[in-house]
């Protein structure tokens, strides 16, 4: 039975909760439970707190999870990121009072507060830089102003709370984070869970896959079919069927969702014909 970590709790559990029912695995009805069986799937989930699932993780106890890629990281655990998600996403940013700081060489010698110490200390020792790293629970937009550090580095969203307490992001980012499946580095390839492994990744994948597309059908004429096809170019390849009226074909192709009107005009243009017909809710294989 393959064992996956899930959050129990804030703003990963919802998302990935929401993501495994539409890859067809039963999800927990109450907050309260913190495992479940489904049968159906050989599947068992354990709901944990978001910064301890890189731990179990990488002890071998859990076969896969999902986590933040930031989590992951600060956690230092001996686990990698096997698939990113798309959802969760945000910005680790360093910042500090305006006109104090401006890039990464001012934070020589000066302390930097944050709840991801582990993040931070890797960046900074990767870009050469020496500093001490203070770690907090919580917010840490005011440290700065209570005298524990000259400069934060917290995940960024908006900026509101950081202008709310005065400060000013500075320098490239430290991380893009987003919500990532991972698994123990090295797992062995031969493992017994490997085929649950690629099935829950391929289905996941699936889920992907259909949040982004869209199906399209259109009838275009045959000599307006490369120009068709080279703006509906679909995952692999359009499909293409003659119809009755001779001279004309009906395609159906994948359509990136956010792209779908601006498609169906530029085929308008060139003579086609086209509707949206549905969302795509298969797998690609």
């Amino acid at each position: 039975m393959l064992r996956i970590a899930v959050p129990n709790k804030g703003s990963l559990s919802g998302p990935a909760g929401e993501m495994l029912h539409e890859a067809g695995y039963r999800q927990r009805r109450e907050s309260k439970e913190l495992r479940i069986v489904d049968p159906v799937n050989d599947v068992e989930f354990f709901y944990l707190r978001p910064r301890d699932i890189a731990i179990y993780v990488s002890s071998g106890r859990l076969d896969i999870g999902v986590t933040g890629r930031d989590l992951l990281v600060d956690s230092a655990a001996e686990a990698e990121e096997i698939l990113p998600l798309g959802f969760a996403r945000s910005t680790f940013r360093f910042a500090a009072k305006p006109g104090t700081a401006h890039t990464l060489d001012d934070l020589r010698g000066r302390t930097i507060a944050t709840s991801y110490e582990g993040i931070v200390a890797k960046h900074l020792a990767e870009q050469g830089v020496e500093a001490s790293v203070v770690h907090l629970d919580g917010a840490v937009e005011t440290a700065i102003e209570l005298g524990v550090a000259e400069v934060i580095a917290d995940v960024v969203e908006t900026g509101t709370s950081l202008r709310n307490a005065g400060l000013e992001v500075f320098g490239d980012p430290i991380m893009q984070s987003e919500a990532v499946v991972i698994r123990r580095t090295g797992a062995d390839a031969e493992d017994a869970a490997e085929p649950k492994v690629q099935q829950f990744l391929r289905r996941l994948q699936g889920v992907l896959v259909a949040r982004t597309y869209v199906m399209m059908d259109y009838d275009c004429r045959v000599e307006q079919l490369e120009k068709a096809v080279a703006l509906t170019p679909g995952l692999e390849s359009p499909t293409v069927s003659p119809l009755h009226n001779e001279g004309w074909v009906a395609v159906r192709a994948m359509v990136p969702a956010k792209e779908a009107q601006q498609i169906m005009d530029d085929l308008y243009d060139i003579g086609a014909r086209a509707i949206l017909t549905t969302a795509i809710h298969a797998c690609r294989l």
